[in-house]
């Protein structure tokens, strides 16, 4: 691996024009192929497996004209202090609401008058008109959200108090803002670590063109694969998270190679054989990890995933191409004017020759193993308690912020019809082998109406059969909060009571909606939550074995990751759901952790953390091939690899924790979780724990039985045959040590 890396690196030092131009193809290929192709289509968010999905495709196709798949608008309306809005002149106004809204948008199902729905509270204070549409909310065109912004926007004008919940004016989030912050933050950490303007554009050149590259190939073959207009979101995040690292440490690596001497050409190509080992194996562990989410088989989350193991694909092809091309351009203006000067007066880039941060740091850890590994240990795991509390769910509008009209609307509804209504399940009934039809729906609809938790049940009529009269809709509204754990014994009760309505009269009684179907979601979730773990940690203990021809040094880094994502979970719960210092991220409302934060978590941060893994540790693995001692190697690995390390880890904080200022609760939520996890495993994991049992083990780091020695192939990550290569060619190449810190000292 390291010889053909390389050679590859030089071949595109060489020829840097040619390669440079290819990459600038691709990307004008992509561009014009995702500018040319029928626009992506919409999430098909089906859930296989689950009650609820069954029961929504069983109304889908028992009643069409219900657009089970519509979004939903709830226009709530309240009166002033001492009106009714069953008052004349309110109920005029609320009229005209419906008129604007009926003729608004043809894209409307049904707008039910709340006169005749049965919507107006007992006090009379609150009424609401509920909305459907044909087509889902991304599916929405931008005019008939307008004319509802306009149509409440104009009630609230007549005195009335109007705000919008369901779905209706849900949006797909805005992005490029943050991603901008990122490339800002990740432009000024980068300018301090290399004191070089054009060392610090390079990694972030590539990384948008990556990037670029990505999404356009993905929006070019939305309307052949498939894919949704969310299919990109992921791989937008982790394309520029690991295309600015893998191309941080080439770009590091090459400008130590200078600084012991060697040409640009034999630089570029010992860069991409050595770092560019790292970069390729550190990409397939992400890769693993992003592929892995088809496990959880929810087709929407393993498209993300192999769109976003397609973007890393990319960005580990132009770290070990497109840098070194560029590396042939920028040649020796790698370094700064101040580092090129002092090379001509001292014959040296370092600005000194005392031992930098890492190498300290190192040194500290090999003087105090033990204690260092037991306070990085006991610390995680303190901070890892919390997480034994997890509850998960998918939060309702009534965690959005006090000030959104979503919440507002929420509460109105809570206060005048019961919590429930914000969140009612849909009951769907087959009676097409049953022996007696009517009979059956009147048994189902009297049993649930029984249960503790069901505050009412739709009453059954002609209405609640479809044309056929083979399917029955009932619709029950729980006591309780949509995302409380009461609901979910409802759920569950109804479906205990399904099967002895099915036992009894053959009817097949299945439970949906939204509620519904994140219960089912989260424990979908859950259920998959340690096999896909086991998948992809398992699968990348095989690849680091390959790697570091160790079996030790792989459990080590899948035991820290494990320590630092449990850890990472604790402070989520301990912030989101019980509400240690909530205020000071702006948590309005705790309640249960998004079901797919865990399994979202573990597939991004195991990816990152391996990056810094590799990069680490193969710079230790690297010396210690070439004949220095295991506390040698770990200093030497420290002194190459601690800066850029600390420098990846830092944007990627900056990046994760810029959503933290979202008003959007699970938008904060992931970034406050993805911030603190990649804080955990880069700062205690990697640099305090990962070292510490190093030193501990000695050279039973590198142990490996002799059997699985001959089995596992050979990769050579470390350049081991390649300089050997290289000193057989020109002896002197492999003497050569200079001065290897050169780039580093300047911490």
């Amino acid at each position: 691996m390291a010889t053909f890396l390389y050679k590859l690196g030089r071949f595109a030092f060489r020829r840097r024009r040619f390669v440079a131009l290819i990459w600038v193809a691709l990307l004008v290929v992509a561009g014009v192929g995702a500018g040319t192709a029928s626009p992506p289509g919409n999430d098909d968010f089906s859930v296989p497996g689950t009650e609820a999905q069954k029961a929504f495709d069983l109304l889908e196709e028992r009643f069409p004209d219900i657009s089970a798949e519509g979004a939903t608008a709830r226009v709530v309306f309240r009166a002033p202090d001492g009106q009714k809005m069953t008052d004349k002149a309110n109920k005029a106004k609320v009229d005209e609401v419906i008129k604007d809204l009926t003729k608004g948008s043809d894209e409307i199902a049904s707008v039910a008058d709340p006169f005749k729905s049965n919507a107006v509270s007992k006090d009379g204070s609150t009424a609401y008109i509920l909305t459907t549409y044909k087509v889902n909310a991304m599916e929405m065109d931008k005019d008939s959200k307008e004319a509802l912004k306009d149509a409440g926007e104009k009630a609230r004008e007549s005195g009335l108090q109007v705000e919008i919940g369901g779905d209706a004016l849900e949006e797909m989030p805005e992005q490029g803002s943050t991603e901008i912050i990122g490339i800002a933050i990740s432009a000024v950490v980068l300018a301090i670590t290399f004191g070089s303007l054009l060392a610090a554009g390079m990694p972030l050149l590539t990384a948008i063109m990556g990037v670029g590259i990505g999404i356009s190939s993905i929006t070019a073959l939305a309307s052949t694969l498939g894919l949704s207009s969310t299919t990109s979101t992921l791989a937008m995040m982790i394309g520029l998270a690991v295309g600015i690292d893998y191309a941080l440490f080439i770009v590091s690596r090459y400008r130590a190679e200078l600084a012991e001497g060697r040409e640009g050409e034999e630089a570029a190509g010992r860069a991409v054989g050595t770092a560019g080992s790292a970069v390729v194996f550190a990409g397939l562990t992400v890769v693993i990890a992003l592929a892995g989410l088809a496990v959880v088989n929810i087709p929407v989350l393993s498209k993300m995933g192999f769109a976003a193991a397609g973007t890393v694909a990319i960005a580990v092809l132009i770290a070990i191409s497109l840098i070194p091309a560029l590396l042939g351009f920028a040649g020796k203006r790698i370094w700064g004017r101040k580092a090129r000067r002092r090379k001509e007066e001292t014959g040296s880039y370092a600005s000194s020759d005392k031992p930098n941060a890492g190498t300290r740091w190192a040194r500290l850890i090999l003087r105090r193993p033990i204690a260092i590994l037991a306070l990085g240990v006991i610390g995680l795991g303190a901070a890892a308690i919390p997480a034994g509390s997890l509850e998960l769910g998918l939060p309702d509008d009534g965690y959005q912020p006090t000030s959104s009209t979503k919440r507002k609307a929420y509460d109105l509804v809570s206060e005048g019809f019961g919590p429930g209504l914000n969140g009612p399940l849909m009951v769907a009934i087959d009676v097409k082998d049953a022996k007696d039809r009517e009979g059956s729906v009147k048994k189902a609809a009297k049993a649930i109406s029984g249960l503790k938790g069901a505050a009412m049940v739709s009453p059954v009529g002609p209405q609640s059969y479809n044309k056929a009269g083979d399917a029955a809709m009932l619709t029950v509204i729980s006591k309780y909060k949509p995302s409380s754990h009461d609901t979910e014994e409802l759920v569950a009760d109804i479906r205990d009571e399904a099967d002895r309505i099915q036992a009894d009269t053959g009817a097949e009684v299945l439970v949906t909606g939204t509620t519904a179907m994140n219960i089912d979601i989260s424990k979908k979730l859950q259920d998959a939550l340690l096999p896909y773990l086991a998948l992809v940690v398992g699968l990348a203990f095989l690849l680091l074995m390959a790697v570091f021809r160790s079996v030790l040094v792989p459990l080590k880094a899948a035991l820290g990751f494990l320590l630092s994502v449990v850890a990472a979970l604790g402070a989520v719960v301990a912030v989101f759901q019980w509400g240690w210092g909530a205020s000071l991220f702006a948590v309005e409302e705790t309640g249960p952790i998004m079901s797919m934060m865990p399994i979202f978590m573990i597939g991004v941060v195991f990816g990152l953390a391996m990056d810094y893994e590799v990069f680490l540790v193969t710079r230790m693995r690297e010396a210690f091939v070439h004949g220095e001692s295991p506390s040698d190697a770990i200093v030497t690995g420290f002194r190459h690899g601690a800066r850029v390390v600390t420098a990846a880890a830092i944007i990627m904080i900056a990046v994760f924790a810029g959503f933290i200022g979202s008003p959007e609760s699970m938008v904060k939520m992931i970034g406050f979780g993805l911030a603190i996890a990649v804080l955990f495993d880069a700062f205690i994991v990697r640099m305090t724990i990962v070292p510490a049992v190093m030193a501990l083990l000695g050279k039973s780091a590198w142990w490996l039985p002799k059997w699985l020695d001959k089995v596992l192939p050979n990769v050579d990550v470390e350049g081991e045959q390649l300089q050997k290569q290289l000193s057989t060619e020109s002896p002197a190449a492999g003497q050569r040590q200079g001065d290897a810190d050169a780039e580093l000292t300047r911490v």
